[in-house]
């Protein structure tokens, strides 16, 4: 597989990601679905991630492409959470975020081809 192909999987699952947190704060400010709003702009936001992961997942592997997604949407929903709604971020949640980014970050080494790899 070419690199640029590889690139754009990559920018797409990104993409993905950054839906994922807008389906997530979204979903919090639709109160269980009952400010119509808000609703309507979970569902779009919960489309568009579906469709870029969908996409990503054609070139990266199933379990790293989920684990990534997963990562930028929890880490985007708690650190945005409090910049929309009443939430707290503390200096020991901050701390565990930065865990999970880490983690994204090694996914993301680690995936490389096998004639890269020593």
């Amino acid at each position: 597989m070419d690199r640029l192909t590889q690139r754009n999987a990559w920018l797409t699952l990104l993409l993905a990601g950054a839906f994922e947190v807008g389906y997530a704060l979204s979903v919090g400010g639709s109160r269980g679905f009952t400010r119509w709003t808000w609703s309507l702009v979970a569902v779009v936001f919960f489309l568009l991630t579906l469709w870029a992961l969908s996409r990503a997942l054609r070139t990266i592997e199933v379990g790293i492409g989920y684990a990534v997604w997963a990562g930028i949407g929890a880490v985007g929903a708690a650190l945005l959470g409090p910049v929309f709604f009443d939430e707290s971020l503390s200096v020991a949640k901050a701390g565990w975020l930065a865990v999970i980014i880490a983690g994204v970050v090694w996914l993301k080494l680690a995936e490389r081809a096998p004639d890269d790899q020593v």
